[in-house]
């Protein structure tokens, strides 16, 4: 954890931060607390009940490659604006997840949490959730009415630090209240207003404001404040809300947010809200406090306050195991470097998504491992929602779309009447047998169950297990292979540059590899990358497109000879692919043959042959085993 913990940025960062590092250690995890220097947290430290030296690490931490070097699973930075050779530093150490990450290198940031709402017009979180917050777990009653009180209580609050003397306004602008207020602040001693440490005598009285000032916020019945962490506890526990701003662009959070501003620096007008005059005295203004509860209770339930807390930002945490590539698998381009390096990411709540900016290839990034979705369900369940029969019952029609891959692998192996070929991830096995009718030698390998099936029913030799195993299985010796296949599975390859080292080096020379895999650049994903990308099961790893197939396998070591476009979809197109949803029609046939001729697939297949030269590149340059 790497707070913001400097001078004129408050201690909410901070004491959120140690919070934090409590909870996950409370739960069994390794956590630390970095500050630069161990000075800058000790009077923020001291608010916190519970902690120990030990959690803290500072001063100049090794990097990678110095002595002492730490491999940390992940790095949060809570930095409020991160700056650039602060992220790069981070970022080279682990994956790095910002929360309320406001600085110029956002969008590199491996992953973003927003706790707060941001302001419009900056790159959206992978997740955006208040009720992440250590949320008080004391509320008021519900239905309890404070425009009815005959002194309704107030709080003053602008954190510890308080460096635009908010309190201090506000207190001045509040002691014309205190006849019908009760009045108590948090803040440092307001110059200009008696505060009372026992309430018994001045009109203003001091609240504590740390530790566990969230669980007695339901004391009170209005709090005034900036925007920030304590505005959202206070509509959690039930309080009225009124912000005052420290400057233009608090207040510009603070309307974008919903909540009720009297300004920047607006704390004198406050006075004219909460009182109007009755005869020759002052009331309090019911009508504008209850006017003001029913905004704030619309705000609890918009951000999900109203109710119970079901997670914290320390449960999400506390699940955190990210997947993330820092060099792309398969041509070996960087995403480090500086500002704009990393590509525009797309973001979804335990997914970031960026194009290679060296080869094109799109990139999945995730908080947690992918689910392994290869057993009978993915094959019945799962396949049968998106292709209206299960797997067996679509075992015809994938045997015939087998015999016309297996028409196009012939015509790269000129004069082969019969040959050794491997199918890999070959599900139920269709291809296979396919390819046995055909006069192959056909094996595969598999990783679900259904390798057993294919054993039993198709009499054909299928290993189970992932590719590419390190150390590989026996059986895949070099150069024994004349075909290699893999339908629909260098998608869910966690590094498909090392899978296509691993396939040249069973190939034999001149010998044919095939695969198909979906397209960026069809349809759906020039239509909405977006809702492409929201739409692409959990794991997909690679999202190909074709253009850039060519290069990237002359990189590998082999010779492209023909790209087959696949998937074509004349419903997806935008406008009018809706008035083509039917099988027939003028308009569907005129889309479906655009779609063909400008290759707006949403699949692709590549047919490739092993070269005898080589790789383009030195095997050096071949990143192995490159996801952090």
């Amino acid at each position: 954890m790497v707070p913001a913990c400097e001078k004129g940025l408050g201690g909410g960062h901070f004491l959120r931060a140690v919070l934090l590092v409590r909870e996950l250690r409370k739960r069994g995890g390794e956590a630390f607390l970095y500050v630069k220097n161990r000075e800058d947290a000790a009077g923020a430290a001291a608010l916190i009940g519970e902690y120990e030296d030990s959690w803290f690490l500072h001063g100049r931490l090794p990097g990678a490659g110095d002595a002492g070097y730490t491999r940390w699973d992940f790095i949060v930075l809570d930095r409020f604006r991160t700056p650039p050779g602060e992220y790069r530093f981070w970022s080279a150490l682990a994956p790095v997840i910002g929360v309320d990450e406001g600085g110029p290198l956002r969008d590199e940031f491996d992953f973003l949490v927003d706790l707060l709402p941001g302001p419009g017009g900056r790159s959206l979180p992978n997740i955006a959730d208040p009720s992440l917050l250590f949320l008080p777990e004391k509320r008021k009653s519900a239905g309890e009415d404070i425009s009815a009180k005959d002194r309704p209580r107030i709080l003053v609050s602008f954190g510890a630090e308080d460096s635009a003397g908010l309190g201090e306004e506000v207190c001045r602008a509040l002691l014309q209240t205190a006849d019908i207020f009760d009045i108590s602040v948090t803040s440092s001693r307001p110059a200009g207003a008696e505060v009372s440490e026992n309430g018994q005598d001045a009109p203003i009285r001091r609240a504590a404001l740390a530790p566990g000032l969230g669980n007695r916020l339901f004391e009170y019945d209005l709090l005034i404040t900036h925007f920030g962490i304590t505005a959202f506890e206070a509509l959690a526990a039930g309080l009225s809300v009124i912000l005052v701003s420290p400057g233009a662009y608090h207040e510009k959070l603070a309307r974008a947010a919903g909540f009720y501003s009297a300004g920047v620096r607006g704390g004198g007008k406050i006075p004219a809200l909460l009182r109007e005059k009755t005869g020759e005295a002052y009331s309090v203004n019911r009508a504008f406090l209850a006017e003001l509860r029913a905004g704030c209770e619309g705000l609890a339930r918009r951000y999900g306050l109203a109710g119970r807390q079901n997670r914290t930002l320390a449960d999400l945490l506390a699940s955190v195991n990210p997947e993330i590539f820092r060099v792309c698998p398969v041509c070996a381009g960087s995403f480090t470097g500086g500002r704009g390096a990393a590509g525009k990411a797309v973001r979804f709540e335990e997914r970031t998504y960026r194009r290679c900016p060296r080869c094109g290839l799109v990139l999945m990034n995730r908080l947690v491992p992918p689910p392994l979705e290869y057993e009978r369900d993915y094959f019945f369940g799962s396949y049968k929602k998106q292709y209206g029969k299960t797997y067996l019952e679509d075992f015809p029609g994938l045997f015939l779309r087998g015999k016309q891959r297996l028409a196009i692998i012939r015509s790269l192996l000129p004069g082969l009447r019969s040959g050794a070929l491997l199918d890999i991830g070959c599900a139920y096995g269709p291809f296979l047998a396919a390819a046995k009718e055909d006069g192959f030698n056909p094996s595969g390998l598999e990783p679900a169950a259904a390798a057993a099936w294919v054993r039993r029913e198709l009499g054909v030799p299928v290993y189970e297990g992932f590719f590419p195993q390190n150390p590989p299985p026996a059986f895949l010796q070099n150069e024994c292979f004349d075909a290699v296949t893999l339908w629909y599975v260098m998608e869910h390859l966690r590094n498909p540059g090392d899978a296509l080292e691993e396939i040249r080096r069973i190939l034999k020379n001149g010998g044919a590899l095939a695969f198909s895999t979906p397209s960026a650049s069809g349809i759906s994903g020039l239509k909405s990358a977006k809702k492409f990308l929201e739409a692409s099961p959990a794991d997909h790893r690679t999202v190909w497109n074709p253009r850039a197939c060519k290069r990237l396998m002359k990189r590998a070591g082999f010779t492209v000879k023909k790209i087959v476009i696949t998937g074509h979809h004349p419903e997806r197109f935008p406008l009018a692919g809706r008035f083509a949803a039917g099988e027939r029609g003028l308009l569907r046939s005129a889309l479906l043959f655009a779609s063909r001729v400008f290759g707006l697939g949403d699949t692709f297949e590549v047919y490739a042959v092993k070269n005898d030269g080589g790789r383009e590149e030195e095997p050096s340059r071949w990143v192995q085993g490159d996801m952090t």
